[in-house]
């Protein structure tokens, strides 16, 4: 069974290397939905694959890492990265350019990494990411599967490289979250939220 939570968050970031000049040469925004699909055969004491309300601890402190935030490629000029880190105290700096498609991998590896790490208390079983959809418009989504977000044809993406504002982090349930899923710690899940 697939199971399904939706996610939104306003985000500005530039695509270099586009062919869509008024998003490759100006900073712009997007309203983003994410769809993070759980998966599992089995299903918890509450008769769920995973309680939606777990999903509103780790996943969605991650995926609002993003709002109102402008996202950077870490390849872009120092210059460019030292003028928008000094004007925006909420930012997050990606190994890959902020494309749609990148940000479905990226999301991916980070929802993956939260599952592996965390603590089931209520009998889950077998709980895996199916996929995570990005959508960037109304009309425009990327749509990434485990063998997207791990495949070296569309770029590296170690999580270690991620980086995330102080302003940002400090404003996590759990200021050490990030650290805690780098370093594979085990994240308990609540036994009722």
């Amino acid at each position: 069974m697939i199971i399904r939570k939706l996610f939104k968050f306003e985000n500005a970031h530039i695509v270099r290397g586009c062919s869509t000049q008024r998003c490759s040469q100006n900073i712009h925004g997007h309203s983003y939905k994410v769809e993070v699909l759980l998966e599992s055969n089995y299903l918890d004491n509450g008769q769920m694959v995973y309680d939606f309300g777990l999903m509103k601890l780790s996943i969605k402190a991650l995926i609002d890492a993003f709002d109102h935030s402008i996202t950077l490629w870490s390849e872009e000029s120092s210059a460019y990265k030292e003028a928008m880190k000094a004007h925006s105290k909420r930012w997050v700096e990606l190994p890959v350019s902020p494309s749609a498609e990148q940000f479905s991998r990226v999301f991916f590896l980070m929802v993956e990494r939260v599952l592996a790490c965390t603590v089931m208390q209520n009998e889950e079983k077998e709980v895996a990411l199916k996929s995570i959809i990005v959508h960037e418009t109304d009309t425009g989504y990327a749509q990434c599967f485990k063998e997207d977000a791990h495949s070296t044809l569309m770029g590296s993406i170690a999580l270690e490289e991620i980086l995330f504002s102080e302003q940002t982090q400090s404003e996590w349930s759990d200021v050490k979250l990030w650290e805690k899923l780098l370093t594979y710690q085990k994240i308990v899940s609540p036994k009722e939220v």
